[in-house]
């Protein structure tokens, strides 16, 4: 069976998506791409170009493409080619060519089925409406992940001046969704890297916001396998403290010391306020003897044999 029929930003979804959640997306592209005057003219119907003159946007908050994903709309496109046009600018920055704002993903697909031409929607848009159709058209699809996503809220907050309600309005959320993707960003740069990389969900991420050592906690975390409610209780009660520097190198010197003073190899393993074990290594049982007679004192003959 091939695969879903390539689709255009606008489109439903033909499973998965909340129908309610699929209306705010819609109404907020509704009011980038054509019924909001600042939307912009559009400058023709859909036309065919060839493929080498489209690029990506660097305001795509998309940045991972998946290659399985890739692989299969290909193999629809080889079949049926590109069936809803890819919406592009003129790009700024290069006369002649174009800046692509919804529909990167047909465009890498189609290159890969080496297509030569791929049919596009000209429209002239602003940077602000560029960046609110990516956003909007990536998270129909659920194609972010958590902090592309977010990237995108803070994108459009710092460098367009949205409020967090906008952003909502726009993208279809709640405030209380865009503000606590906004917090993502807060933390250290290895948990977002693991987050990056799907080790860590959403979910996990939000409970290690605030805590004391997140890095710490988010080792745990992986380590374990643990579910965001586990993770929750580990982040109210912090990470497994490890022994200090200091208290390792006193254990490692008096090691050293007790096997200096009986000549055989000693292992300490020492817990804080558990208590531990001392561990002494001998190959003959005159070594054993030797010290059960420095223990008790003894500086008698010593027993060769039982």
């Amino acid at each position: 069976m091939l695969p879903e029929p390539n689709r255009e930003p606008g489109e439903p979804e033909s499973h998965g998506a909340d129908p309610a959640r699929r209306r705010g997306l819609a109404k907020g592209l509704s009011a980038l791409l054509g019924d909001a005057p600042a939307a912009g003219p559009a400058t023709g119907g859909a036309r065919t170009v060839p493929i080498e003159l489209l690029g990506p946007s660097p305001l795509q908050p998309r940045r991972l493409f998946a290659e399985e994903d890739l692989a299969d709309l290909a193999q629809s496109i080889a079949a049926q080619g590109v069936l809803q046009p890819i919406l592009v600018r003129p790009d700024p920055k290069a006369h002649g060519r174009y800046e692509i704002v919804a529909g990167e993903r047909r465009w890498r697909a189609a290159q890969r089925a080496r297509l030569h031409e791929v049919p596009v929607l000209v429209r002239e848009l602003r940077d602000v409406e560029v960046l609110g159709i990516a956003l909007i058209e990536n998270l129909q699809r659920a194609d972010l992940n958590p902090l592309e996503e977010a990237s995108g809220y803070q994108r459009l907050a710092a460098e367009f001046g949205h409020t967090q309600d906008a952003i909502a309005d726009l993208v279809g959320k709640s405030r209380s969704h865009v503000a606590n993707a906004l917090r993502l960003l807060t933390l250290p740069g290895e948990v977002k890297a693991w987050l990056d990389a799907g080790k860590l969900s959403a979910g996990h991420a939000r409970a290690l916001i605030g805590t004391n050592d997140p890095v710490a906690l988010a080792r745990v975390i992986i380590a374990r396998g643990l579910n965001v409610r586990q993770t929750e209780r580990l982040a109210k009660k912090g990470p497994p403290r490890p022994r200090t520097q200091r208290a390792d190198a006193n254990v490692k010197a008096l090691e050293h010391d007790l096997a200096e003073a009986i000549g055989l190899d000693v292992a300490v393993r020492h817990a804080p306020k558990h208590g531990g074990a001392l561990t002494i290594k001998y190959k003959t049982l005159d070594q054993l003897y030797d010290v059960v007679r420095r223990l008790k004192g003894d500086s008698g003959p010593r027993v060769r044999s039982l």
